[in-house]
């Protein structure tokens, strides 16, 4: 079985997102959330929250944790480009125009867009 671990940048631009919407301060942000400011340091560097602080944090984004999960040998690189739906996700539930049904209805037709880009390219 392949080993599974926490795509942390797909996280932390997940965290960015949201803060910007809201127009907050990384340390506002922990506030929000529930977590010291520290976890959220460490995960801009790259580090990999412990279980509660993930927990926490994916509850918060509302986010299924298998979004930021990568398996070995699927990332090509370390720079490769965060998920897109990762995200837009954060965004697309601040919006306060949008229902939770509006919201999901985003995520399928985006997540089917992409999809479908991918495979024609």
């Amino acid at each position: 079985m392949a080993k599974t671990t926490i795509n942390t940048a797909a996280l932390y631009s997940a965290l960015d997102a949201a803060r910007q919407e809201r127009q907050l301060s990384w340390r506002a942000l922990a506030g929000e959330i529930g977590v010291s400011p520290s976890l959220l340091s460490r995960l801009g560097n790259g580090l990999k929250p412990d279980t509660d602080g993930f927990a926490t944090i994916i509850a918060w984004l509302r986010l299924p944790a298998e979004d930021f999960f990568e398996h070995e040998g699927e990332r090509d690189d370390d720079d490769r480009e965060p998920d897109l739906m990762a995200q837009l996700a954060p965004l697309l539930r601040a919006r306060k125009d949008l229902s939770e049904t509006d919201v999901k209805y985003l995520q399928q037709v985006i997540g089917a867009t992409i999809e479908r880009a991918r495979a024609q390219g």
